[in-house]
């Protein structure tokens, strides 16, 4: 008789008795225990032992968002609703790093890795010389019913932003919406992965993309020439890229959507504005310039002669701020950049889950709402705009007034701008 243990799946043992057909002897049984481990249990192998044994039976462990190992410190457990938790009272010591460094294997050159067939992702952080001092491991999860909240715009062919925080879910939303779109509305789907967050990590994707196809990056500052080459290779329908960052990614964004394939996309950000005051991303919601105004325009408009225009098209026509992971806020960017740009609050689309019927989604046209609180902080879109220093107060009637003043502030001039505006410091 042979004894043995396997790791599974969720949290209690049993023990199966599996028959050896070679010969057909009862003597010839093996006696194997299974221990079923949580969801998200393969990353903790690379823990030590005490932590790891501490998070398999933690109470909530369905709800851990990533384990944090710095050198010198106590480790620490991240949870989803912002909860936090020391894992022992020992620091972490360098053989701690080691051990975990040697069972992830190598890092990428954007300082991630991951394991195969799964959808965590393990980041370090390193020292002058090299040496990796600190480690991020992010449990990632394949949840679904996310898609429910734009589930009527999915057979739609129009370009789509994700805007929203670390940590809110935006790419398990793009995981998910690929999914659906190839193997429900049979989409040729291709995503380019940067850091194989969105297909998990190892050479054959994670099922929870469905069908769409995946391509991989090799060098992640260069993962705008693998947003074009997926166009021109591979005959795509729709192009997936997660985290668009850079000015090259957003003028490969461009090229993209000019030559009729449909993108989405993420960004991190909090609200729209963000992306209207970024100069490296603002060409994704149109790009904004200075235009002089004749005499009798001006006039008119009821404006100073300089004022700030849309300069293009939106990249991406329609933008989804991620305000939580249940509370969607959903723009017409060219007419929402147009109305902020003029200091109007537009009107944009607002897409919740029923408090009381989780699957209902309820759906309203709202004035853009800049009391709500970002990222349960306690901040509201209006305290976010107040402190862009743009010569602005929460106090003032105008939300948008900033707009008017986007650019005209010289670095060297916005402490005593802010100061100005009745804000303090120190």
């Amino acid at each position: 008789i042979i004894c043995s243990t396997a790791y599974l799946l969720d949290g209690i043992e049993f023990v199966a008795f599996l028959k050896n057909f070679n010969s057909m002897k009862f003597c010839d049984v093996m006696m194997v225990t299974f221990k079923i481990l949580p969801a998200g249990a393969s990353w903790t192998m690379i823990l030590p032992a005490d932590i790891r044994e501490q998070l398999l039976t933690h109470p909530d462990r369905a709800d851990l968002l990533e384990v944090i190992l710095d050198l010198g410190r106590f480790p620490e457990a991240r949870f989803v609703e912002g909860k936090t938790e020391i894992l022992r009272k020992e620091p972490i010591t360098r053989e701690d790093l080691v051990s975990a460094e040697e069972a992830v294997g190598e890092f990428g050159a954007d300082n991630r890795a991951g394991i195969a067939n799964t959808l965590h992702r393990i980041s370090c952080m390193r020292n002058r010389r090299g040496k990796i001092v600190g480690l991020t491991c992010r449990v990632g999860r394949a949840v679904t019913g996310h898609v429910d909240m734009i589930r009527d715009m999915m057979e739609d062919t129009e370009s789509l932003l994700f805007l929203g925080r670390p940590g809110v879910g935006k790419t398990t939303v793009i995981r998910e919406i690929a999914r659906v779109l190839s193997d429900d509305l049979g989409k040729r789907v291709v995503i380019v992965d940067t850091s194989n967050e969105i297909g998990g990590d190892g050479d054959v994707p994670h099922p929870a993309i469905g069908g769409a196809r995946r391509m991989q990056v090799v060098d992640p500052s260069k993962q705008h020439r693998t947003m074009i080459e997926a166009v021109e290779n591979h005959m795509p329908q729709i192009v997936i890229v997660d985290e668009i960052g850079t000015e090259e990614e957003a003028l490969a964004c461009r090229t993209i959507a000019e030559r009729g394939v449909q993108l989405i996309g993420t960004a991190h950000g909090q609200i729209l504005e963000n992306l209207i005051k970024n100069p490296t991303l603002c060409d994704l919601v149109g790009g904004v310039h200075t235009v002089t105004l004749g005499d009798e325009e001006a006039r008119l408009r009821g404006t100073q002669k300089s004022v700030l225009e849309r300069k293009a098209p939106a990249t991406f026509p329609v933008l989804i701020e991620m305000r939580e992971r249940t509370h969607w806020v959903n723009h017409r960017v060219e007419e929402s950049v147009d109305a902020v740009l003029s200091g109007r609050r537009p009107t944009v689309q607002v897409r919740t889950r029923d408090a009381e019927d989780h699957f209902k989604i309820k759906v309203e046209d709202q004035m853009y709402d800049l009391e709500t609180n970002v990222g349960g902080g306690g901040r509201s879109l209006r305290d976010l705009e107040a402190d862009a220093a743009f010569g602005t107060s929460s106090k003032q009637d105008d939300p948008y007034s900033w707009a008017q003043k986007l650019g005209a502030v010289p670095d060297k001039d916005a402490l005593e701008e802010y100061v100005t505006s009745g804000w303090s410091y120190g």
